[in-house]
């Protein structure tokens, strides 16, 4: 404790004791190595943004440059496929034109650029998410070395969730089943507890406020994302099986095309044309990225509720503040808030979220 004495001239405060942290609050001073450690993340963090946002520009290029190459590879094909019966050079450029095609589209359904793209656009928001909050944090806080480890914790685990290197770290794009994505470390209980619990802008109105949005957001939100993106990775997997059996199959009647087999004449071409179809569904439409997108909107509302659970427990922040956060994220008004957990009940189809 550290006591602090106060003139008649100063009308703030009367002659009190007060503890350094407050202290610290009211001047805004901290000790200059957690400031110093809070901007060296912050510095780490700007890097990160840079770094997505530059390879995701990358790997949607990417995504057009081989969509583009690889139609254009198959529908030669098909076209050579097509005079293969009058000259064998046709021919045998046909099956060297599918098979190049087959192997490219089987490299691109692995990485899936379109998605990829995706992911490096959500890491480098989130990470711009991080910096702002460091900033607000180091000017109207007073942030200590937890705040510095759980800063550093957010990193590590953004870094986990979407990782830059394609060998070894990439995120499986074919999963049995859809999950939400989590870019968040573990929430770790406070041990003063129940001092945080008493008050804090919090009462029972509000608790009850909470657990009735955590209701809609659980039944509605996420499970219609959840449902959306196992609707998509059905479509996606079948895209990207039939893709490369078209251009197998084309050059399979490319290479039994002769002057007496208009059969295999047809095969070839059809092949090639069906195959530029599926290639343009599922890498012109991006499907890979609709998946990514659906995986990402799921995680959002169970970062929501993980957050509104921890905060009826542990009350961390203001009731008020923690509140108008929360309809803000939801695009809504308090008021709008405070009506869906009025009306709110296990038979309500309205969705918690009026952003997307």
């Amino acid at each position: 404790m550290e006591e602090l004495t106060f003139t008649s001239d100063d009308c703030r405060v009367p002659k009190t004791t007060i503890s350094t942290e407050t202290e610290n609050l009211y001047n805004n001073k901290s000790d200059p190595m957690v400031i110093a450690k809070l901007y060296a993340i912050i510095e780490a963090v700007a890097d990160r943004v840079e770094m997505h946002k530059n390879i995701g520009e990358q790997r949607d290029n990417w995504n057009h440059l081989l969509l583009t190459s690889v139609n254009a590879l198959t529908l030669a094909a098909a076209t050579m496929c097509g005079f293969a019966a009058t000259n064998t050079v046709f021919k045998v450029s046909s099956i060297i034109l599918y098979v190049a095609a087959t192997g490219f589209l089987a490299i691109m359904n692995t990485i899936q650029p379109s998605q990829l793209a995706e992911e490096q656009r959500n890491a480098a928001r989130l990470f711009k998410q991080l910096h702002a909050q460091i900033h607000t944090m180091i000017s109207i806080g007073s942030p200590t070395m937890d705040d510095v480890n759980e800063a550093m914790e957010k990193v590590l685990a953004l870094d986990k969730a979407y990782p830059l290197p394609l060998l070894g770290a990439m995120l499986e794009k074919y999963p049995a089943n859809v999950e939400p994505a989590a870019w968040w470390p573990q929430r770790k209980p406070k041990q003063n507890k129940g001092h945080i619990r008493n008050g804090n802008g919090w009462n029972k109105e509000l608790e009850d406020e909470m657990r009735n949005i955590l209701g809609v957001l659980k039944r509605n939100d996420k499970a219609d994302y959840l449902k959306l993106g196992s609707e998509a990775l059905k479509v996606h997997k079948m895209l990207a099986i039939s893709g490369p059996i078209l251009t197998g199959l084309g050059a399979l009647g490319s290479a039994f095309v002769g002057i007496n087999n208009p059969l295999a004449v047809t095969v070839g071409v059809v092949s090639g044309a069906l195959a530029s179809i599926v290639n343009t569904m599922e890498h012109g439409a991006q499907v890979g990225m609709v998946v990514e997108m659906y995986r990402s909107n799921a995680g959002f509302f169970k970062l929501m509720e993980e957050s509104i659970e921890f905060n009826i427990s542990e009350r961390r922040e203001n009731g008020e503040l923690f509140e108008m956060k929360t309809a803000l994220l939801l695009g809504r008004s308090i008021s709008e808030l405070k009506n869906l957990a009025a009306s709110s009940s296990s038979t309500t189809e309205e969705f918690a979220s009026k952003l997307f």
